[in-house]
């Protein structure tokens, strides 16, 4: 597969968002959302998804944060997008089950093309750190509708919300290193009956 790195700025009157991406790196993370959880999840996603990942967002967390946490979701997913090109030779769907003493989470993913999310997760708190919990699906929301791709993302126990949330964004990782990760059998075919996704 050729390289697969994407640039890509997102400006709006209520943020501006720049994200970098190489799929194939080695989880190398530079991160500034200016919400200190926030960094710490997308840590979790280069680090166990093998991402490369640049996050430079100023936004108007004057008032909260739900416009910048959303609005990288969708720079992200429009990286990604940009950067998984036509999708020939991926392995197309992922999936994992990520614990963390009491949590354990599911996510699965599907290059699809066709946005979706379908998440259950019930947070134990409304805040970790300086991160609303509600976020968490505004972002996966943002990811899925720009990434197009499908996603399902079950949190399947958990009492303390820290863990909930971090075992979500390592299983998300997971999953989609699994999904974008060359299949040997199938270089250069797009995974699809149809020729396309």
């Amino acid at each position: 597969m050729t390289s697969r790195t994407a640039d890509v700025q997102r400006n709006t009157k209520e943020t501006q968002i720049r994200v970098r991406v190489d799929l194939d790196g080695s989880g190398v993370a530079q991160l500034a959302t200016g919400i200190g959880f926030f960094d710490h999840m997308l840590d979790q996603v280069a680090r166990h998804g093998l991402i490369d990942l640049a996050v430079d967002a100023k936004g108007d967390l004057h008032i909260d944060g739900h416009h910048l946490v959303e609005d990288v979701g969708i720079t992200l997913g429009m990286a990604v997008a940009k950067a998984v090109g036509d999708k020939a030779g991926i392995q197309r769907y992922g999936h994992a089950y990520v614990p963390l003493d009491e949590a354990l989470s599911r996510v699965v993913i599907d290059f699809s093309g066709r946005p979706g999310l379908h998440m259950r997760v019930p947070f134990k708190a409304g805040m970790v750190g300086g991160f609303d919990t509600q976020l968490a699906y505004e972002f996966f929301q943002g990811f899925a509708n720009h990434a197009l791709v499908t996603l399902h993302i079950d949190n399947l126990h958990g009492d303390n919300a820290h863990h909930q949330c971090e075992t979500v964004f390592k299983a998300f990782a997971r999953a989609l290193r699994m999904a974008l990760a060359a299949d040997p059998r199938s270089a250069g075919v797009v995974p699809s009956t149809k020729g396309t996704l």
